[in-house]
């Protein structure tokens, strides 16, 4: 009579001589009871015992040692969970490059921006004609990327046309603005009191959406407000005219965030930030387009600016750069908010604007007293603060 005998599988092993490991079952019912430390079988392996007439096998006695080499497996559970953690690291650190990439486009656009911009203004006193411009050369590019399937072009309906407008309204208000602020003041001195949108949108918030600012919020406001009168009672470059226009812009660009809140809550639902500024951009140069021509007419013309005595040639490069740079650090801001928190992006934003203030007043050579630079402080330092603070919720009546 034939004896039983069964067979020992270990799958994970792929050398020939461990394919098959077969065992008597006396011997191996011995050798497991008597030493039950010889062989253990980790729980992510997989062992299958299988019944089978008796075959010519390898006995494998109580006094039989054997050991499985361990430099000839890795576990599976082990080599799984070591892939993706170095999935997720690489992930991690992929992510970390591309976002620091980003924010690094952001400032740097921004920076150039403000000095091309300047640059023309300084020599071409035409804030209505250089907003055109901008919105023009913003509308080509958006209308270039829609052509060319880079950005998948909308299917608006007239709902969310309608809805949009007021946002193109006051976009294109906020950054004629800031060049009539540019205009008259020095850079440095614009983006101090622009420092002041905060003020804005808390105020508006309140009014419009019945968002309630906390103890915290209304307390960040105060050195804001502080730094700025500061800065602007000893501001080598005051004027009037570039102060309230720096203000005015505030008013408008924090109206922008009120109404596209407020109006856009059901027709924003199937649209993406970056979509909603393009058509944003568009809209802005078919408004600036005609009030151009009826506030200064058609004076941009090669030979209005020679005979202005100007440099045509650096006027148009300068004046495309600016251009550019403006619609490239808009679309940037608004793909790094859909990487990060608002609250995220606006510390950065502060950060951003620090920045800009110190590159334009080494560049430009701008005159900063002692007072004005603390005053300056002041006010950034307040935003920064609003920005943390603002991550608490406000509370809605």
């Amino acid at each position: 009579m034939q004896s039983s005998a069964f067979t020992l599988s270990l799958t994970p092993f792929r050398k020939p001589f461990l394919h098959h490991l077969s065992v008597s079952s006396s011997s191996f019912i011995s050798s497991f009871s008597s030493k039950a430390n010889i062989i253990n079988v980790d729980s992510s392996f997989s062992c299958s015992f299988i019944r089978q007439p008796a075959t010519p096998s390898w006995p494998l006695s109580s006094s039989s040692s054997f050991k499985l080499p361990s430099d000839r497996f890795v576990p599976k559970a082990a080599a799984e969970s070591a892939s993706e953690n170095r999935s997720s690291g690489g992930d991690v650190l992929l992510r970390a490059l591309k976002l620091g990439a980003l924010f690094g486009l952001w400032i740097i656009f921004n920076i150039y921006f403000n000095i091309y911009n300047k640059q023309v203004l300084k020599v071409y006193h035409f804030p209505i004609t250089v907003t055109a411009v901008q919105f023009a050369v913003g509308a080509a590019l958006v209308s270039f990327m829609w052509c060319s399937n880079l950005y998948k072009r909308p299917n608006l309906s007239g709902a969310q046309l309608a809805a949009i407008l007021p946002l193109a309204v006051v976009h294109t208000l906020g950054n004629l603005f800031t060049n009539m602020s540019l205009g008259k003041v020095a850079v440095s001195f614009t983006h101090t009191i622009k420092a002041m949108e905060p003020f804005f949108s808390v105020i508006l918030s309140a009014m419009f959406l019945r968002e309630m600012p906390t103890a915290l919020v209304i307390g960040s406001l105060v050195p804001i407000a502080g730094g700025v009168a500061l800065a602007s009672a000893t501001e080598a470059s005051f004027n009037w005219t570039g102060f309230w226009s720096a203000m005015a812009s505030n008013l408008s660009n924090q109206s922008r965030n009120v109404l596209s809140k407020k109006l856009m809550v059901k027709e924003e639902e199937s649209m993406d930030n970056i979509t909603l500024f393009s058509i944003i951009t568009v809209m802005s140069f078919l408004l600036t387009a005609p009030l151009t021509l009826i506030m200064e007419g058609f004076i941009f013309t090669p030979a209005y600016l020679h005979s202005a005595g100007l440099n045509v040639k650096q006027v148009y490069i300068r004046s495309f750069l600016a251009a550019f740079c403006f619609h490239a650090y808009q679309q940037v801001a608004y793909m790094i908010l859909q990487w990060v928190s608002p609250v995220t992006h606006s510390v950065a934003n502060c950060a951003k604007r620090v920045v800009v203030i110190v590159s334009s007043i080494l560049f430009f050579r701008t005159p900063v007293s002692l007072v004005n630079a603390i005053g300056t402080v002041i006010a950034l330092a307040g935003v920064f603060f609003y920005s943390r603070v603002t991550g608490t919720k406000p509370k809605t009546t």
